[in-house]
């Protein structure tokens, strides 16, 4: 129980929807009960949830895909109210991270999401992906140069990031 906001969080980062994301961990707990002979002795609980949450992502984006493309709609309302009382300032931080985390490529999301949200070491982070520990190591250091060069002041194709209620925009 106690790992399920971090589970939750994982998926929402990986979803870009707290439904989704709600869907995904009843699945993978669902999974876990089920499989729970599979678990073994010596791996982290929940690095096991993870790549569990992680391989039932990655499905669904591939049914997804097979049917048609697939849209995501960012829900500002939900993500605020579920930041609590937080100060408008750090409502916002999180909404400009959570649109440049979207522009990223899903392997490398997934990555900086267990290494720099969910602190997981990148040998615990390559565990839950399925990938050699070097290329968690890439696929991070890519995010992050990604990432910076988003949030760049000089770059012309910066991203269009929202400023508070009422949706006004700012480079």
């Amino acid at each position: 129980m106690a790992l399920l906001p971090r589970l939750r969080r994982f998926a929402r980062s990986l979803s870009g929807d707290s439904d989704s994301a709600d869907d995904l961990v009843q699945m993978a707990c669902e999974r876990s009960l089920k499989r729970l002979r599979q678990y073994r002795d010596g791996t982290r609980f929940d690095s096991w949830l993870y790549r569990i949450v992680y391989t039932q992502w990655v499905d669904r984006m591939r049914r997804q895909q097979r049917q048609s493309a697939h849209t995501e709609t960012l829900r500002n309302r939900q993500e605020m109210s579920d930041t609590g009382g937080a100060s408008p300032r750090r409502i916002v931080s999180f909404m400009d991270i959570k649109n440049a985390l979207g522009h990223l490529p899903e392997e490398n999301k997934a990555a900086i999401v267990l290494v720099a949200v969910e602190g997981h070491t990148y040998a615990e982070a390559a565990s839950v992906l399925g990938v050699p520990v070097g290329t968690v190591a890439s696929r991070v250091a890519r995010a992050r140069n990604m990432l910076a060069e988003q949030f760049r002041e000089d770059n012309p194709r910066r991203l269009k990031i929202y400023h508070g209620a009422g949706g006004r925009e700012r480079q």
